[in-house]
């Protein structure tokens, strides 16, 4: 009997333990600014500056249950001319290559949040669901890729984000 009280205990504590860590979705609502970004291959090989030592972005989650996010390499160079199309075709490849938009509706479990894209940089998103890990921190909170080729590698992208509202 006293075993039994003893495994009750336990087991309600682990469960107790489990909905404190569980984050809801108001956590993630508001905009965050893209702090830094690291990637690290499959082979265990870490970039800690994988969009430069200063990238910018921002990421939005609304209440409502959709979202945007922008995140730009750091040191990206501004096109010759103004007009976007008549830039020579090396300075728009270069500023595709930094620059990643997406946005739609997400739905957020606790610790993943899934973004069933709408509209964004790379055309072969749209319609389809990009699955983030999600890890909460004091001041702020980072979303893992799973396994995704980036520059011909088998890698995951790590972005850390600080709230700004």
């Amino acid at each position: 009997m006293v075993r039994i009280r003893v495994l009750a205990s336990l087991l309600a504590a682990i469960a107790l333990t489990a909905l404190a860590g569980a984050q809801s979705k108001e956590s993630l609502v508001g905009t965050w600014r893209l702090v830094s970004v690291t990637s690290t291959t499959i082979k265990g090989d870490v970039n800690p500056t994988a969009f430069g030592q200063h990238p910018a972005g921002f990421a939005t989650f609304t209440p409502e249950g959709r979202m945007t996010l922008i995140m730009c390499d750091d040191g990206r160079k501004p096109l010759s001319v103004v007009d976007r199309v008549s830039a020579p075709a090396e300075e728009r490849a270069q500023a595709f290559a930094t620059f990643v938009a997406y946005a739609g509706s997400y739905t957020f479990t606790g610790d993943k949040v899934v973004f069933h894209v709408e509209a964004a940089s790379i055309q072969n998103w749209v319609h389809t669901d990009l699955t983030r890990l999600v890890t909460f921190q004091k001041d702020g909170v980072t979303l893992r890729t799973m396994t995704t080729l980036k520059g011909g590698v088998l890698q995951t992208i790590e972005t850390n984000w600080q709230r700004v509202n």
